[in-house]
């Protein structure tokens, strides 16, 4: 009983190291392409834990004494500052949109939210896109195969955060003609 335990945890942390695993490789087109599974040509990459959010717990006023002890650890060097998540939630990943009439609707998910300076960028089959906050439109997106991957640049320039590329499809409904 205790060996089955023992195997079983182990299969379980085993698991955790292998979805950690990803691969990355850009194609002849300069394409860049994600997976789990290796490819030829790919770099290993390593992906977080989780990117979901924890729940958020409101901090409690403090007391006198810890604002004073504050103010003193005050010249320790603060952390950077990190974008937990961005992730381009609409379109979603491997949807399918009918009918768009060439104008794509776009949600960004950010945490913490959008700092002030920073910019987001938006590469559309490679081309960066004017973008505005976390929810835009993409003008003159037609049939066919489209990825869409996002970025967060401060004020210098300097890369905050990347999502994930999002593959979606563009349908057009056709009517048949008679000849």
């Amino acid at each position: 009983m205790l060996m089955r335990t023992i195997l079983g945890f182990i299969a379980v942390f085993a698991t955790g190291v292998v979805l950690a695993q990803a691969y990355r490789w850009v194609d002849e087109d300069g394409v860049v392409h994600y997976s789990d599974r290796p490819h030829e040509g790919a770099e290993e990459i390593f992906l977080p834990q989780s990117t979901r959010p924890t729940r958020t717990v409101a901090a409690a006023p403090r007391p006198r004494a810890d604002v004073e002890e504050a103010a003193e650890s005050a010249d320790e060097p603060e952390a950077p500052f990190t974008y937990e998540v961005v992730e381009v939630v609409a379109p979603a990943p491997e949807e399918t949109l009918w009918n768009i009439e060439g104008v794509l609707n776009v949600s960004l998910r950010i945490q913490p939210g959008l700092r002030t300076g920073d910019r987001v960028r938006v590469y559309l089959d490679g081309q960066m896109r004017p973008a505005a906050g976390t929810s835009f439109q993409i003008q003159e997106v037609y049939r066919g195969v489209h990825n869409i991957q996002t970025e967060i640049v401060d004020s210098t320039g300097r890369l905050m955060g990347r999502s994930l590329p999002n593959r979606f499809y563009v349908q057009q409904t056709s009517i048949a003609r008679p000849n």
